[in-house]
């Protein structure tokens, strides 16, 4: 081992000394370290102003606790989390995801990917993340409202337009914002539109904020495509989820010519042959809030329990579910079944034996999600620019903003992949580009 790569290790031990237990902070951290060797061989301040463990600590981890009162009048308990991960190219910003899974490391985790996935839309935002272990599922919107007002009457203290702007993720839609922006409004008496996105057209949301990073996920596909001369006519396509990042994946993808053939959730996933009816899931789910299931039983489809919807052959596979979804048997059969692209529509939802293999096969080309799933936050701070200016943007206008910011990422990740010798690798290119800007402007403001 090189020198520079023993260091590496050295720090990465290090980082996983200091945070115990969280697997999935340490997976997110180690994929970006992978890529770093020849940045630290070129770039030796960096390893001097010890950028690589100050990238690793939060400038902040705020954990509080979210008491509420459910429909039966019974005290339930859940706990709040913010971390406010780096702010070196703006105020903080990521979502906030409601689920019984979330605790520290999961944040950590996602806060960790949100500053060089920030990093890489060129907007001028740092990297942060929240959410609670709550479960939105199967809760009354009385429900849903007294718990994120108690959210709220504990985060406000921590966020604002020039601190941290928080959005949604899983668990968290138009809904819940208008909960917590209503809260926040409240207590402060102020009407801070930009102290959230993801909110609501009519009082200071942006459109296509909704379908962004769906939309955003596929044209970085459209641009991986085109590389090589090729396009989404005809390409026969499996999305895995159907939240809002796989509904306007699967529509973004109809658009350009491509068919979608199978969706899923948590009970299992679908298979249409003649291309999923898309204003039926988006029934199902946004309307009813029902099950995949349901769609088999109104349309000539197959709902299967069990097995893994990266059984089914196809061309491009959009895992847009949530982290770890694709493990190294689903990379196997998605190679062997002659998948040219894999791009993450979700937050590390390929395991790292998945990815070594997707990375080790001449012909798969793989895009990690901090490059591909940008398009949700580029649209963010596009909202926080609409707000900033009491403005409010076309469809269009908007939809074409995201598109250019797509296309630049994707550029950004090649070149920077070819000029540090990994032609073609996208996860290499991402991991380096996103680690340039934040590292300089870490540099640039001293030991702070």
């Amino acid at each position: 081992m090189t020198p520079v790569h023993d260091r590496l290790v050295s720090i990465y031990d290090e980082v996983v000394a200091r945070n115990p237990g969280e697997a999935e902070f340490h997976q997110a951290v180690r994929e970006v370290f992978e890529s770093l060797a020849p940045v630290i061989q070129k770039r030796p301040e960096y390893t001097e102003a010890a950028i690589l463990q100050r990238v690793c600590e939060p400038e902040r981890q705020i954990i509080f606790r979210v008491p509420w009162t459910d429909d039966n009048n019974r005290v339930q308990l859940n706990r709040g989390f913010r971390v406010e991960f780096n702010s070196a190219l703006g105020p903080y910003k990521g979502g906030l995801r409601f689920h019984p899974s979330v605790y520290l490391g999961i944040i950590k985790f996602l806060g960790f990917e949100q500053i060089f996935k920030n990093a890489l839309t060129g907007m001028p935002i740092g990297g942060g993340k929240g959410g609670s272990d709550f479960d939105p599922k199967g809760r009354s919107d009385h429900e849903i409202m007294r718990f994120c007002q108690s959210f709220m009457t504990e985060l406000y203290r921590h966020i604002g337009e020039y601190t941290d702007v928080p959005a949604g993720d899983i668990g968290v839609g138009g809904r819940e914002i208008g909960y917590m922006f209503g809260q926040y409004k409240r207590i402060t008496n102020r009407y801070e539109s930009g102290v959230l996105t993801g909110k609501g057209i009519g009082w200071g949301g942006s459109l296509v904020r909704t379908e962004a990073t769906g939309y955003g996920t596929v044209y970085f596909v459209r641009e991986m495509l085109k590389a090589s001369n090729d396009s989404f006519e005809g390409k026969r396509v499996v999305v895995s989820g159907s939240g809002n990042v796989a509904i306007y994946a699967v529509e973004k993808v109809h658009q350009l010519g491509g068919k979608v053939v199978a969706m899923s959730d948590s009970s299992g996933y679908i298979i249409d042959e003649n291309g999923i009816d898309l204003e039926l899931v988006k029934n199902i789910k946004e309307v009813r809030r029902g099950r995949i299931s349901e769609y088999a039983e109104e349309r000539d489809a197959t709902f299967v329990s069990n097995g893994s919807i990266w059984d089914v052959a196809c061309d491009i596979a959009l895992p847009c579910a949530t982290q770890n979804e694709l493990d190294e048997q689903a990379a196997i059969t998605l190679v062997k079944n002659g998948c040219i692209i894999v791009a993450e529509g979700a937050n590390m939802p390929c395991t790292p034996e998945a990815t070594r293999v997707f990375v080790e096969d001449p012909i798969l080309r793989f895009a990690p999600g901090k490059a591909v799933n940008a398009g949700g936050v580029a649209t963010s701070a596009l909202e926080m620019q609409q707000n900033a200016s009491r403005d409010s943007w076309s469809f269009e206008y908007t939809d074409q903003r995201l598109s250019v910011i797509m296309t630049d990422i994707h550029d950004s990740c090649l070149e920077t992949a070819d000029e540090y010798g990994a032609p073609g690798s996208y996860s290499t290119g991402a991991n380096i580009a996103g680690f340039l800007r934040v590292a300089d402007a870490m540099t640039a403001m001293g030991v702070v």
